[in-house]
């Protein structure tokens, strides 16, 4: 299957959010669109998506320029915000080349580091990491006290 990679516009809002709801299922639709718009417009956003041959979307990255970034020594930094491919599509390597169209973008944008995150518990996307040659530099837990 070959796979068309391009920045998102305004007309694939829907599509987008149908697949931010698949990396984020537990999130309501309505907080997931908040962004979209300001995310389209940043200039320290970007948003990248494949399209089968039919046009139709299949995977999305969302990245940024961060100022900093544990285990970076640089700013800004290129970051990772978000990673989805759906399932149907998954295992030809189209999550590797949208991460590489998400580092040349950041290259592009001064940045000489990039850098991502995920869940503790996300094996898959930790090897999915791994894979694209990154490493690991820190683990964090989050603590809550209702007073």
């Amino acid at each position: 299957m070959s796979f068309t990679i391009r920045r998102a516009t305004p007309e694939d809002k829907s599509e987008w959010l149908r697949m931010r709801h698949g990396l984020w299922p537990e999130a309501p639709l309505e907080y997931l669109s908040l962004d979209l718009d300001s995310r389209l417009a940043a200039e320290d956003k970007a948003v990248f998506l494949a399209a089968t041959a039919e046009g139709q979307l299949v995977a999305f990255v969302e990245a940024g320029l961060h100022n900093y970034a544990e285990g970076c020594d640089t700013s800004p930094v290129g970051y990772i915000e978000a990673w989805y491919v759906d399932p149907h599509v998954r295992g030809q390597k189209l999550g590797r080349e949208l991460i590489r169209v998400a580092e040349e973008w950041a290259r592009a944008k001064g940045c000489i580091e990039m850098a991502s995150d995920t869940w503790l518990d996300n094996d898959a996307s930790i090897q999915a990491h791994y894979k694209m040659g990154y490493y690991e530099v820190d683990r964090l837990v989050h603590f809550v006290k209702r007073l």
